[in-house]
């Protein structure tokens, strides 16, 4: 199985498209590290085919040249804390559970803001009055 930047790709995948489930890489920079590799690595060749020379020279060239995995997860981290830190609006609405990138949330934005939560009109029948 081979192991690259920390994750074990599928082994009957071609490479081309295994090399995606490493986080920092989509299907066009797997792409385009693989052409950079066309003398070495050809892109339809199924990951179990692949000999530990291979593997390590594709470590050794998205270790060198990309963050990935850990290293691209703490810098995104690191940025939205920033946003929040400095005050500015996209940290305000990171903040705040809300949209960031303009959307409107007087319709629509649940995906963002989660489940309505009625206001006013919920158990009338357990009133503290006694009265039902």
């Amino acid at each position: 199985m081979a192991r690259i930047a920390g994750v074990d790709l599928p082994r009957e995948k071609k490479i081309s498209v295994a090399l995606a489930y490493v986080y920092g890489i989509g299907r066009p920079l797997a792409a385009k590290i693989l052409a950079a590799l066309s003398a070495q690595i050809n892109p339809d060749t199924r990951v179990k085919d692949l000999n530990e020379d291979q593997v390590g020279l594709l470590n050794s060239v998205i270790s060198k040249e990309y963050k990935v995995e850990g290293e691209l997860r703490r810098e995104i981290t690191a940025n939205l804390k920033r946003y929040v830190e400095i005050n500015s609006y996209r940290g305000y609405r990171h903040r705040r559970n809300l949209p960031v990138r303009g959307q409107r949330t007087r319709t629509n934005g649940r995906t963002r803001r989660g489940r309505r939560r009625t206001v006013g009109s919920a158990n009338k029948a357990a009133s503290p009055t006694g009265k039902a």
